[in-house]
């Protein structure tokens, strides 16, 4: 019974201060500047303004709670339509520079100065060697245009390896980084040869059998050597020289050089349709 009458009172007090302020509008709205009733209105105000602001300090947090949200959802989807407009344009520079480069290297395809009168087929890469176990990328073009196992396949800029397994559609070509690739080559500054081989992904092509009395600059360009039974005509460009070292008591240097080709981004080459000469009894 109690609380019954404890929350009849608390309604008679909310009831009672609901009417009071109804009549403190009327008086408000009714009344003059100033007198007896401006006392009165006063006093109203004063009294009510606890009430006012505590309703206040609800009300503000809510509207504030629910302005926020708003503005979030703005910001949200403003961000999301700048991160489109930056995909898109970056999509199309990534487009412009890949359709740049490819028609680099179809033009530098197209002046392949060492190859001479070796005829040539031109081809696309397809894959990469799915493994790091052998360094290859496959072609798009295969026995019906007349490549065979052993060619020499190169880009613009030199040699990117050979030919080691063709079908009648496709061709796997072994990269010249790979260890089990060898090369003869020759100084383009003393004209002494050697044998270049791979040794793995992005790393310099050791050289052997440069004597050291043989003169190695750095940046020397090195070419295919060509010599009786190589499997790669003359003259075609391999790498640079990166460096050239005597070691104390050895009869060769240390030489490696860096390969021409970019085999990282290779998208045309070019197979040389050749294939050594026989040696004669």
């Amino acid at each position: 019974m109690a609380v019954y009458r404890r929350g009849t009172r608390h309604r008679f007090l909310l009831v009672l201060l609901v009417l009071s302020s109804i009549t403190v509008i009327t008086v408000d709205v009714r009344g003059g500047g100033g007198g007896a009733m401006e006392s009165v209105r006063r006093a109203a105000r004063d009294a009510f303004a606890p009430v006012q602001s505590a309703a206040d300090e609800v009300i503000n947090p809510v509207g504030d709670f629910f302005g926020g949200l708003f503005r979030y959802g703005h910001i949200k989807a403003e961000n999301a339509r700048l991160r489109r407009q930056l995909a898109d344009a970056r999509g199309k520079a990534n487009g412009a520079s890949s359709a740049e480069r490819e028609r680099d290297e179809l033009l530098a395809l197209q002046k392949l100065t060492f190859a001479g009168d070796v005829p040539t087929v031109a081809a696309r890469v397809v894959a990469t060697s799915p493994s790091n176990f052998q360094l290859t990328v496959e072609i798009d073009k295969g026995l019906p245009t007349g490549i065979e196992k052993g060619m020499p396949v190169v880009t613009g800029a030199g040699l990117v390896g050979r030919v080691i397994a063709v079908s009648q559609e496709r061709a796997t070509v072994l990269l010249i980084t790979d260890p089990a690739f060898n090369v003869g080559i020759r100084l383009s500054g003393s004209g002494d040869v050697g044998v270049a081989r791979g040794n793995g992904v992005r790393q310099p092509l050791p050289v052997d059998l440069v004597d050291v009395g043989t003169k190695v600059t750095g940046g020397e360009v090195v070419v295919t050597s060509g010599l009786q039974g190589s499997v790669f005509p003359a003259g075609i460009p391999v790498g640079k020289v990166r460096s050239a070292k005597v070691q104390p008591g050895r009869l060769q240097q240390e030489v490696s050089i860096d390969p021409l080709v970019d085999l990282s981004r290779l998208d045309f080459i070019k197979v040389l349709l050749w294939q050594p000469k026989a040696d004669t009894p």
